[in-house]
């Protein structure tokens, strides 16, 4: 087995349909299977799938395991060669697979690599980062840029040529191909992480042990940028990015940067739960 999909779904019936629709018309001289895992949803998706998708491999969770988690219940089941984590919300084309399979047969030194995300109108989505620092995460926490925007240029790469290929501290987790040779272990998202960061996490453990990262043009796919969490309230999925965010820092930084942070979170969760509760609207989205 040349490729192995797993896609991680919640609630997106619809997206996932899409996404599927579009998986099954692609044009690939190889063979691939696809996961999907679903994290407990309460629409129809697993009744869409089994009727109008009986090839898929599904995983149905009893409970939402979180992101990582429900990746590596698939991972565990892979065969294939190159393991491609991809949204629900992600629509490749139908040269999407074979370009990123041909692109890796002349860079095989690859660990991990995303492709070219594009938006409804075909316009770029920057999604190259560099690996964060206590510095921008705390910018990040505090809402600074949506006073002072260029301050995350540095961390956002806003100068990043995406006509070219690079290689990078991270890409986005919603188009994450793996290549398998390069590990001499089942390559395993960490659980610590429930929502946010894990692709980072996952990056930045392939940087420690030598491995390579890498941005492609080779490959397009068009991103129709987190459909799942317009279900789910602000104060949650902040919640989920402190929670994410500290348990990185307290892996991979010293202490004073996670304390840093902690503190920073302290007065900001609780203005983001009155803001909640109270449905007090911002246009922010840092």
């Amino acid at each position: 087995m040349k490729l192995s999909i797993i896609i991680v779904s919640w609630n997106v019936q619809e997206k996932l349909k899409q996404n599927l629709e579009a998986i099954y018309k692609s044009k690939v001289d190889f063979d691939f299977e696809v996961f999907v895992v679903d994290n407990n949803s309460r629409d129809i998706s697993v009744d869409m799938l089994k009727q109008d998708f009986p090839q898929v491999n599904l995983i149905e969770n009893k409970n939402n395991l979180g992101f990582a988690k429900a990746n590596n219940q698939a991972i565990k089941l892979a065969k294939g060669q190159y393991i491609l984590l991809l949204n629900p919300d992600m629509l490749v084309s139908v040269d999407t697979f074979q370009n990123m399979i041909n692109w890796y047969l002349l860079n095989d030194n690859a660990s991990v690599a995303g492709c070219h995300l594009i938006d409804n109108n075909g316009e770029t989505l920057a999604h190259v980062r560099r690996f964060p620092t206590a510095w921008d995460q705390l910018m990040i926490v505090l809402k600074i840029p949506h006073i002072f925007p260029s301050i995350l240029d540095g961390y956002l790469r806003k100068d990043f040529d995406y006509s070219k290929d690079a290689r990078v501290d991270s890409v986005r987790g919603g188009f994450f191909m793996i290549n398998c040779k390069n590990f001499n272990e089942l390559p395993l998202l960490d659980e610590r992480y429930f929502l946010w960061f894990e692709e980072v996490d996952f990056c930045k453990a392939v940087k420690q042990r030598g491995g390579e990262v890498w941005y492609t043009s080779a490959a397009k796919c068009t991103d129709l940028v987190g459909q799942s969490f317009g279900q789910v309230n602000i104060f949650t999925t902040q919640k989920y990015c402190r929670d994410s965010m500290l348990k990185y820092f307290s892996k991979w930084h010293g202490r004073a940067s996670f304390l840093i942070l902690y503190l920073a979170w302290l007065p900001m969760i609780i203005l983001v739960w009155f803001a909640d509760k109270f449905n007090l609207k911002s246009k922010a989205k840092t």
